[in-house]
């Protein structure tokens, strides 16, 4: 992920698939050291004082409670890449 150092480039896509609403975030950082553990409560790659490691485990937490899947992988290109996939909800009434 982007460390805000050097800058870097965040890109956001969103489209529909299947009933889905897609959203990709692709960052041109250096990627992700272990895609599989970056949704456990506390994993963190930043040094100590600089993050607890919650933020994409709590993410996670609100993705499923909604239906829907997030991951998170190397895009081939570089950097990483998390897709968050929602259900599209139909006939539903707005909250006021």
């Amino acid at each position: 992920m982007l460390d805000g150092r050097n800058g870097g480039v965040l890109r956001i896509k969103i489209f529909s698939d299947h009933g889905h609403v897609v959203c990709e975030f692709h960052d041109s950082g250096p990627g992700l050291n272990d895609p599989k553990h970056v949704f456990d409560p506390f994993y963190t790659t930043k040094s100590v004082g600089k993050g607890t490691g919650l933020g994409l485990s709590i993410c996670y937490g609100i993705v499923k409670e909604h239906g829907g899947e997030i991951a998170a992988r190397n895009h081939p290109s570089g950097g990483a890449l998390i897709q968050i996939r929602l259900p599209v909800a139909v006939g539903e009434k707005a909250v006021e």
